[in-house]
């Protein structure tokens, strides 16, 4: 903001400036509105043939006054800058025409040669460009990006509540600690995995187990019966 207020005023007094130079001695105490615009740009240079103010160097420099005043209420760094070498290259490209009509440009001390309005000019354009320097512009909008998807509206296949749900893409696999798990199943372990059995493996083929498989290890067997060996006198 201080930026922006500081290369405001400096493009106004460049362009303030650039304004007031056409009625400031350029030449010889020829003044710059005195100058028509066209010799600037035709075969036969400057002339001594009065011109109009709208049709002077005064045109070019409304033009970059009014591109300041846009840039400055737009707060664009371009304009302003625009505004500066329009000033800049109108007073050059007038000095070189005069030097080709006069052979060359002189500077004296009682007032012939190069006047203040060539100065104005010049300083105005230094000022203009400046200005567009300081100024800080527009502030720009800060672009947003969306780096993953919105969460899912409806549970998952896992079934984890929609806010639970991984981002897409990166999924880790599911463990103990990671919320609710359908009912009955380990995520952890593959299907058909029971507790205290190998996955495929048929319970009643384990040995110990079967027909006494569920019961009290005393309940139906006689306490006086011994499963091991008959005594000798039952060998045959």
């Amino acid at each position: 903001m201080i930026r922006n207020i500081v290369g405001s005023v400096l493009a106004l007094a460049g362009a303030t400036a650039a304004v007031w130079s056409p009625f400031r001695a350029w030449y010889d105490g020829r003044h710059g509105r005195d100058y028509r615009i066209e010799d600037l740009f035709t075969g036969t240079g400057i002339t001594d043939v009065k011109a109009e103010v709208i049709g002077s160097l005064f045109l070019p420099m409304a033009f970059a006054a009014l591109l300041t005043l846009i840039g400055i209420v737009l707060r664009s760094r371009v304009v302003v800058a625009v505004a500066g070498v329009v000033v800049l290259g109108f007073t050059i490209l007038w000095m070189a025409r005069v030097g080709q009509a006069e052979n060359g440009l002189n500077v004296h001390s009682d007032g012939r040669g190069l006047g203040s309005g060539v100065a104005l000019a010049l300083g105005g354009g230094v000022l203009l460009l400046v200005g567009a320097f300081v100024m800080s512009g527009r502030p720009r909008p800060h672009a947003t990006r969306v780096d993953r998807l919105p969460p899912p509206t409806h549970p998952t296949s896992d079934g984890r509540p929609p806010e639970q749900a991984p981002p897409s893409g990166d999924a880790p696999a599911p463990s103990s600690s990671d919320g609710p798990r359908a009912p009955g199943r380990d995520p952890g372990r593959e299907p058909g995995w029971d507790e205290g059995r190998e996955p495929g493996r048929d319970p009643g083929s384990d040995p110990g187990q079967g027909q006494g498989q569920g019961r009290d290890p005393g309940q139906g067997q006689d306490p006086g019966r011994d499963d091991g060996m008959p005594p000798p006198e039952h060998r045959a």
